[in-house]
């Protein structure tokens, strides 16, 4: 893999790591405690703001984890060993690596 290919991937991750940043600032509201103040809030509207909330920290443990994996593929960009299975070393294909970028095995180990 070309050095101008491997900035290519490089900057898609850091553009996938800005986005992800910015999807968790404007999830940050519906991650808040929710209010038991009976007089302004329903049964229901609390049950229902619970569960908001539930869904909105589930999503933003997914984005941790895929801000891990976006963490970990630019570490292998800086170490020279991007494009490569961190099991077997063989290379991991283009076409892969297009669809996933954060991929850090080929699809022989994947499997």
């Amino acid at each position: 893999m070309t050095s101008d290919q491997i900035a290519a991937f490089r900057a898609s991750l850091l553009k996938m790591l800005t986005d992800l940043d910015a999807e968790s600032a404007r999830g940050s509201e519906d991650r808040r405690t929710v209010e038991l103040d009976q007089q302004s809030v329903g049964r229901l509207s609390r049950m229902d703001a619970s569960q908001r909330q539930a869904m909105a920290k589930a999503t933003q443990a997914r984005r941790a984890a895929t801000k891990a994996r976006i963490r970990a593929a630019m570490a292998r960009t800086d170490n020279g060993e991007f494009g490569y299975c961190t099991d077997c070393g063989e290379p991991i294909t283009q076409k892969r690596l297009e669809l996933d970028p954060t991929a850090p095995t080929c699809i022989g180990c994947a499997r």
